[in-house]
């Protein structure tokens, strides 16, 4: 591949002779250098390609994409300028969890579900969506709700039950020396012979 940084350089760029001047070179040189977003070298180099005078055909090949996506990077630089060639945040809705939201979040994982009148004693995603939707109005799936406990810096994990604490200690241990005298008693040697 050919480089050159003739400012003369022409391109029939979108129907019209296209140049790209030493400063607006260096800014696109700079801007793929400087960047770690692989989309947005891309889209700078094939800028640069063009205005050598590489074809949308050729230019295509070398960099792995579709003509289409050529016109299409070449037509946003002409719109916005070095802006056209980064990521935009996709448009779509408004996300339903509000900062007020976000706020009831934190509150209630940080309050023992029992000093709220519930009768367990850790949340799980379910149980702090359906009470974030009765204090907020805003229903929310328990997958979301993870992702926005991670959001927040909150990790999620799942509880685990044991009986310690809420059992009967003399009786357990009693249990268990006759269970072990259970299982080495004389039927086992029985139980070899057969």
């Amino acid at each position: 591949m050919q480089w050159g940084n003739d400012s003369d350089c022409k391109e029939i760029f979108m129907g019209r002779k296209w140049r790209l001047t030493d400063a607006e070179w260096d800014v696109l040189d700079h801007l793929r250098f400087g960047t770690t977003d692989a989309e947005v070298f891309r889209n700078a180099t094939m800028i640069l390609m063009t205005a050598v005078g590489r074809s949308k055909t050729s230019i295509a090949e070398d960099l792995g994409c579709s003509p289409a996506t050529v016109d299409n990077v070449r037509k946003r630089y002409r719109d916005r300028g070095v802006e056209g060639l980064k990521r935009r945040k996709p448009p779509g809705p408004k996300p339903r969890a509000t900062a007020e939201y976000r706020a009831a979040l934190r509150r209630a994982v940080q309050t023992p579900p029992q000093s709220l009148g519930f009768g367990f004693s850790v949340w799980s995603a379910a149980r702090l969506g359906a009470y974030l939707k009765r204090e907020t109005g805003i229903a929310l799936t328990a997958d979301r709700v993870r992702r926005l406990l991670h959001e927040e810096g909150f990790s999620f994990q799942r509880p685990k039950h044991t009986m310690k604490g809420k059992r009967d200690e003399a009786a357990y241990e009693k249990a268990r020396r006759q269970l072990k005298r259970i299982k080495k008693g004389p039927w086992r040697v029985i139980a070899m012979l057969s």
